[in-house]
């Protein structure tokens, strides 16, 4: 590894793009070629960015020091009302893992669903543990999700069943992996990656608590996944409530048949949402999600 950093010093340029792999507090490291470097972050940087790094060799250590940020394909963000503070970019799919012990439920799938659409990122649903029992209501609560178009991919993260077959959708993408806790997302990025979860202990007057450390994996078939293992649950305060309907593609659709453009989708005649729901065309737990989320944020 040495012999590898002094190569990387003496031979190539100073000025050097990268792939940032992992973020600390006020440092990260980034890939450039074949090296990790150790180096100095700037504001905003997150795991998944490209950066321009600027090589530094002092008498203990040879680091580097990001100068720019390079523009982003996508970026998630966790938002909270009018903040937001984004954890991931260049994310091409999330990967939501929902399982039936302990039981997901829809609201979380559909917040989820939501974030990755106004992200500009694909969706899908990883269906967890088919070793243990599925019953019938479980499965009929996935298959709603199939109906609307979002994949969805059955496998056993710890019997390690169709591993092969989510790798292969993921094939020249970067993924973030999604789930409550006791869903299996460790044990997911575990097995698909070979690699265990990172954590730093630290202490504060409250006592020793984990913090968790995001980072990106690369695998075969040229596969970025990031674990960000503090990143479960998201909210959707801050999107506007006119955006929301993106995230319900159905009830998007059908609302171009609404006779109001002002259409509430809750009481009117010739509402082509309510029609649609009558019709079986939308499941009512989706309609009952969506009017919840839209009428809980602000305009």
């Amino acid at each position: 590894m040495l012999l590898c950093l002094v190569y990387f010093v003496l031979y190539m340029k100073k000025v050097q793009t990268g792939l940032v792999i992992e973020f600390y507090s006020n440092s990260c490291l980034v890939k450039v070629g074949d090296i990790n470097l150790k180096c100095i972050a700037i504001k905003g940087v997150v795991v998944g960015d490209m950066v321009e790094i600027e090589v530094i060799q002092d008498s203990n250590e040879i680091k580097g020091k990001i100068i720019n940020l390079l523009p982003r394909i996508s970026s998630i963000k966790k938002k909270d009302g009018y903040r937001s503070k984004i954890f991931a970019a260049n994310i091409s799919k999330v990967g939501i893992i929902v399982s039936p012990k302990p039981i997901t439920n829809e609201k979380f799938i559909d917040k989820w669903i939501i974030t990755a659409k106004l992200s500009n990122i694909e969706p899908f649903i990883i269906n967890n543990k088919i070793d243990l029992n599925q019953d019938k209501e479980y499965r009929s609560k996935i298959n709603i999700y199939k109906e609307i178009n979002i994949k969805v991919i059955d496998i056993s993260s710890k019997e390690e069943i169709n591993l092969a077959k989510l790798k292969d959708f993921l094939r020249n993408e970067s993924v973030l992996f999604v789930g409550k806790s006791g869903a299996g997302k460790s044990t997911l990025t575990k097995s698909i990656t070979g690699k265990n979860i990172k954590t730093n202990l630290l202490s504060n007057d409250k006592g020793v608590h984990t913090t968790s450390l995001s980072t990106l994996y690369e695998i075969p078939g040229n596969t970025k996944i990031i674990d960000s293992p503090g990143v479960r649950d998201v909210t959707i305060a801050g999107w506007g409530r006119e955006k929301i309907i993106i995230g319900f593609s159905e009830i998007f659709e059908h609302a171009k048949n609404c006779k109001f453009k002002n259409c509430s989708h809750t009481s009117e005649e010739g509402c082509g949402v309510l029609q649609a729901k009558k019709n079986g065309e939308i499941h009512e737990t989706r309609y009952n999600n969506f009017i919840k989320f839209r009428d809980s944020v602000d305009e």
